[in-house]
């Protein structure tokens, strides 16, 4: 696949999107999420930022649609609306993986 095959909006979002993945701490969180939606507690715990710190990195991954807050009681928790997105970073972990042994 060429990367002649993409419109200019799709490189521009594609830009939009690793820019966003490019902050470690998003992409912590993202990958901390794993299959299952979590409470913010949880990925307190997980992640070992402050809860301003993770409370401000979900929004930004909530309004760029990584994430999706669910209510629960008096808890939100926060879903991977698409696990595609899981297996694309796995795929990514494992080619920078291949790459290091090449």
């Amino acid at each position: 696949m060429s990367i002649n095959t993409y419109e200019y909006d799709e490189v521009k979002e594609l830009s939009r999107l690793f820019k966003l993945l490019a902050e470690p701490n998003r992409l912590n969180i993202l990958c901390n999420l794993g299959m299952e939606c979590r409470p913010v507690s949880d990925i307190i715990s997980a992640t070992g930022l402050s809860q301003t710190n993770v409370s401000f990195h979900l929004r930004t991954l909530r309004e760029a649609g990584l994430v999706r807050p669910e209510r629960r009681g008096s808890f939100v928790y926060y879903c991977l609306p698409d696990v595609k997105l899981l297996s694309l970073l796995e795929q990514t972990k494992e080619w920078i993986k291949l790459r290091r042994e090449a």
